[in-house]
């Protein structure tokens, strides 16, 4: 599983014209899976989510958590981040889950974001999703389960 986390000041998705997620402070999770991934997978990813110090304190340090600044986390799928661009110019995906595996494994990451932080708004997989943010700092944080650096 990769996720790419943003630190924003706010951030919305809007699908077909309606707003589907929408938060103020936060992080704006974008998030991809591929077939090999698990719940230790996703267990692991959402420790990090909650737990990354990437909010300043009172001295401008980056040193709180989400928790502790009262944010909100914005999810958003994104099978793109498994784009291989070895070769040629036209990214290949084929480390992708396939989207009826994606989509379970989207809910199943969802659903154990959500039962270790209540604040959670989310995308709709597949659609054609308008996301739109501020980010704050900047502050983008890359992710790899696979990489656990």
């Amino acid at each position: 599983m990769r996720t790419i986390l943003q630190r924003v000041q706010h951030a919305s998705v809007t699908v077909e014209g309606e707003i589907s997620g929408k938060i103020n402070h936060g992080i704006l999770a974008l998030v991809g899976f591929e077939p090999e991934d698990t719940n230790e997978d996703f267990e692991w990813i959402t420790k990090k989510i909650i737990q990354l110090r990437i909010f300043n304190d009172e001295n401008h340090v980056m040193n709180l958590d989400i928790q502790q600044t009262e944010g909100e986390i914005l999810v958003v799928s994104q099978f793109t981040l498994h784009a291989a661009t070895k070769k040629g110019n036209r990214p290949s995906y084929i480390k992708a889950s396939k989207p009826d595996l994606a989509n379970e494994q989207y809910e199943k990451f969802l659903q154990i974001l959500e039962n270790n932080f209540k604040a959670v708004q989310k995308g709709i997989f597949g659609a054609d999703m308008k996301v739109e943010l501020l980010n704050d700092g900047p502050v983008t944080i890359f992710i790899d389960s696979k990489n656990k650096e």
